[in-house]
């Protein structure tokens, strides 16, 4: 029976066995109250918002949604256990940010002795390091193949090659996919680094364009352009978006 200071934990993982494993070395401890069980992320994200848990033992390679995707859609994001099947270099490689790992297979001695690293960062109430640790463990592609966006309730998860074009708007930025807009709080400078340079220009400072859906170019005025897309948006190029498109085309 969990303790009244007990800590509230979700369990994480798509393989059942996984989570089976978990409950069982997980119950034999008065300290842990097991409030939710996740097959996926899009269930995590629900419990994470809904129940707001102290710890989530997080499997990082599910489909979907991954671990790190989990907590990029997680409000304040609590106290992190990290389940993974990397090999012991990239586990390394963010062993010094998280609160603690677990190589599969674990053991229940293993699994208690990240429970007591859990138990003192608990205590200091410290954050996690997320984007150290997700730049650390290499996580980020090379370039983004998906981009997510939070509505209300509801995920939506945008392969990019999907993405006609973005647009700027102050702190957030506009997806239009398919004469569709979706709104994601990110700044833009931040979301350019991650796209592919090979796909996607910033033609503007208030525009990426996805290459393939260019239909032609047309002078807009003496020292600007129109890019006109495939559906017939109009996009205006700066002079240095038209110098980039120019080594591209």
């Amino acid at each position: 029976m969990a303790s009244k200071t007990s800590i509230r934990t979700i369990i994480v993982d798509d393989e059942e066995p996984a989570r089976m494993v978990l409950r069982e070395f997980l119950s034999k401890r008065g300290d842990i109250e097991i409030v939710a069980e996740c097959a996926n992320g899009f269930e995590a994200v629900k419990a994470l918002t809904e129940l707001k848990p102290d710890l989530a033992i997080l499997d990082i390679q599910m489909p979907k949604l991954n671990g790190f995707e989990v907590l990029e859609l997680a409000e304040n994001p609590p106290t992190i256990i990290f389940a993974t099947a990397y090999d012991q270099y990239a586990v390394k490689a963010f062993e010094r940010h998280a609160v603690d790992y677990l190589l599969k297979p674990f053991s229940k001695d293993r699994l208690d002795e990240a429970l007591k690293h859990v138990t003192e960062h608990l205590k200091k109430k410290k954050s996690l390091p997320l984007e150290a640790l997700v730049e650390a463990a290499g996580m980020k592609p090379a370039v983004l193949e998906r981009v997510l966006v939070k509505d209300g309730s509801k995920v939506h998860v945008i392969p990019t090659g999907k993405i006609d074009y973005i647009e700027a708007q102050d702190d957030y930025v506009a997806i239009k996919v398919e004469g569709k807009s979706h709104l994601k709080q990110q700044r833009m400078a931040e979301l350019e680094k991650l796209l592919d340079p090979t796909k996607f220009v910033r033609v503007h400072r208030s525009y990426i364009v996805n290459l393939e859906r260019i239909g032609r170019i047309e002078l807009y005025a003496k020292d600007s352009r129109m890019a006109i897309l495939k559906d017939g948006t109009k996009l205006l190029i700066s002079r240095a978006g038209y110098d980039k498109l120019k080594t591209m085309l």
